[in-house]
């Protein structure tokens, strides 16, 4: 069996993140750092990231493409036959954590999976995309969020018309804290294990969910980075950190993966923020912007 050319999608996804790397800069008037490394069992990456800035106080862009021999538990779950099979990885994930409270944080991935074909075998390599984005604000505007997924919704429509409503429910069902009861945030979309369309539909699909991005995402930045805050929303916002990290360490699929299969813990926990906060049992003023918040933490249609 032919292997799969894979190159195509490393092309692209270093275009990505030096695209939305450069888009970044352009608003926030920033550079990005570089820092390139190796992995020790195969592969590497580069992560850009900005600390301390002051439109993004924590941002991070990564890009890797890993090879390890064995897939690690957290990959095989939905897919047992893989298990034992060596393997790559490739993809841009990122994390945005801006200054301004009013901004809401936002999170992209989009990534390829391959489970190669032991050698001599006569089988094929399994492959399966992956990805989607979301949206995790501390004062919510309706408007951004209709927004926001409008774009997704308009990225997925030429690929799938039933694509948006299936992975936005995905999306809310994955970014949820059970011990909380709530989502992390007013969601977006996700999906994972892509293969059925075949190799090049499958990485069309994630293709349209990469450039949906900047267009979904940075018309809420430029909005809302003028709001005027203060000790009180930066508080607050410090606070609903919290739950953003709680989700990253108990659930996400990502983190556990990157952790199991030796990933560099530095690239791995760039996606956490800068500054978080915890409090025995707080709850916001009844009324408050703060307590406002708490309405939209359950699945909505935005669009």
């Amino acid at each position: 069996m032919s292997e799969l050319n894979i190159t195509p999608v490393r092309t692209y996804l270093l275009g990505l993140q030096a695209n939305i790397v450069s888009e970044l800069e352009r608003a926030g008037d920033e550079k990005f750092l570089s820092d390139e490394w190796i992995r020790p069992e195969g592969g590497g990456g580069v992560s850009r990231l900005i600390e301390g800035g002051q439109l993004f106080e924590r941002a991070g862009v990564l890009f890797s493409h890993v090879k390890g021999t064995t897939l690690p538990p957290s990959a095989t779950v939905h897919r047992p036959e893989v298990a034992g099979r060596p393997w790559e990885a490739m993809g841009v994930s990122m994390v945005l954590h801006p200054r301004n409270p009013y901004i809401p944080t936002t999170h992209l991935n989009v990534r390829m999976f391959i489970a190669k074909a032991p050698l001599g075998s006569g089988q094929a390599d399994i492959f399966w995309f992956g990805g989607g984005m979301d949206l995790t604000p501390y004062y919510l505007f309706e408007d951004d969020a209709q927004h926001f997924h409008r774009i997704n919704q308009a990225a997925l429509a030429p690929h799938d018309p039933t694509a948006y409503s299936r992975y936005k429910k995905w999306c809310d069902e994955y970014f949820f804290l059970k011990h909380r009861n709530e989502t992390r945030g007013v969601g977006g979309i996700f999906f994972d294990d892509l293969s059925e369309p075949g190799f090049e539909q499958a990485f069309a699909l994630m293709r349209s969910v990469g450039n949906a991005f900047i267009p979904a995402y940075l018309p809420l930045v430029e909005k809302r980075r003028s709001h005027p805050f203060g000790e009180r929303e930066r508080d607050f916002q410090a606070y609903r950190r919290g739950r953003y990290v709680e989700f990253n360490l108990v659930f996400d699929r990502g983190t556990l993966f990157g952790l199991q299969s030796g990933g560099r813990t530095e690239s791995i926990l760039l996606s956490m923020p800068p500054m978080a906060a915890w409090r025995y049992n707080w709850q916001a003023q009844a009324g408050s912007p703060e307590a406002a918040l708490s309405q939209y933490l359950t699945p909505r249609d935005w669009v």
